[in-house]
């Protein structure tokens, strides 16, 4: 018995359906595939927009030979963050759905146990900035390099955390690109042996902010904002005595600049994507991964490299290039190391290991 034109005619309209909903799927997956991809792009370039143009507005305003105030400049850049953080709270309040920012109001008691992880961001962000107003943007990669080494050796020092061979050999690599970086820089007649020990010292206290800020979080609640809020309000005291020890008052009183407003632009905007950065970085690793985070952030120090040496019109040696590939693939060697141990950790079951909080921890080594 054959099927009527209705059963036939139904059974086409039905195909027809179905193939035309697959295609439909198709191309909703198609489209929200390319979607998500432009946005991770977007947002990978915001990031490396952003850190790099603070790494060449710093070394601009610290490069100033009139005013040699380094000390100054950086405390002027934790006043903008405090006021930005009071905007962005601001901000929250009347917009709700638009900007997530935490509601922060100043606790004594909570400044008091952000103290000493304070006292080493003041370390870290001085001897940053330090290193690259001694040795410039072209070397300042190499100048901080050693931030992988120090995560190593004050783990085990302090977390009592043993280290994998092949970590080890990354670390290797690393001083080993850190030591051919300096003596081609010093055969160039460019070394500066004041930057290369501010950014040895740079590096051992951001390997320290790392393991300072997880035992602080708990204070702030796990909210990153609130911490950099405390942080940069102890920061902003605890630099006034130091500008004044160091002389940097004269200096300031002194500087011929101190009324010109693009002076003051300049400043204020270091302040501004000094916060930024905070942000940029958070984003690319919600919209990636805390690994694709660092070989993101090893590539656009390499590309950070390369602009400076072409913006300088500088000649550099072969050797002096190997220094930088050693030091940038070290550190991604490292990072595809500790991540591949920290997945079989997981795998074992769950623990709140000393690796994987110190994991989380370097997630800024290239950041800055």
């Amino acid at each position: 018995m054959f099927p009527s034109w209705t059963q036939l005619k139904r059974s086409s309209i039905l195909r027809m359906a179905l193939s035309g909903s697959e295609t439909m799927n198709q191309d909703e997956h198609e489209e929200s595939f390319i979607l998500r991809a432009f946005k991770i792009a977007a947002v990978v370039a915001l990031y490396w927009f952003v850190s790099i143009t603070m790494v060449f507005l710093n070394n601009y305003l610290l490069d100033n030979r009139e005013l040699d105030a380094p000390l100054f400049v950086t405390f002027y850049q934790c006043v903008v963050t405090v006021g930005l953080c009071w905007i962005m709270q601001l901000f929250a309040k009347l917009c709700p759905g638009v900007i997530d920012f935490p509601s922060v109001r100043f606790d004594l008691k909570t400044s008091r146990e952000v103290l000493p992880l304070s006292i080493v961001f003041i370390g870290m962000i001085t001897f940053n900035n330090l290193c690259l107003k001694y040795v410039g943007v072209a070397f300042y990669t190499i100048g901080r390099s050693l931030s992988t080494v120090f995560n190593v050796l004050l783990s085990f020092v302090i977390l009592k955390q043993t280290t994998s061979y092949q970590a080890l050999i990354c670390c290797g690599t690393i001083l080993g690109g850190f030591w051919l970086g300096v003596d081609q820089e010093g055969l160039a007649g460019s070394l500066s042996w004041s930057g290369v020990f501010f950014g040895v010292l740079a590096s051992a206290f951001v390997s320290l902010n790392a393991i300072y800020t997880k035992k602080v979080m708990p204070a702030v609640d796990g909210s990153i904002w609130k911490l950099s809020f405390y942080n940069n309000i102890n920061a902003c005291v605890l630099f006034l005595p130091l500008i004044f020890v160091f002389g940097e008052v004269g200096k300031v009183g002194s500087f011929s600049g101190l009324t010109n407003l693009h002076f003051w632009g300049m400043m204020t905007l270091g302040g501004v994507f000094g916060f930024a950065i905070g942000y940029v970085t958070g984003l690319q690793i919600k919209f990636t991964s805390p690994l694709t985070h660092n070989v993101s952030g090893t590539a656009k120090a390499c590309a950070q490299t390369v602009i400076a040496v072409v913006y300088n019109s500088s000649s550099k040696s072969l050797l002096w290039w190997t220094s930088n590939m050693m030091v940038l693939g070290g550190s991604s060697a490292y990072t595809w190391v500790k991540s591949r141990e920290m997945q079989k950790s997981t795998h074992r079951g769950p623990q709140d290991s000393a690796k994987e909080k110190l994991l989380f921890a370097e997630k800024e080594n290239s950041g800055v």
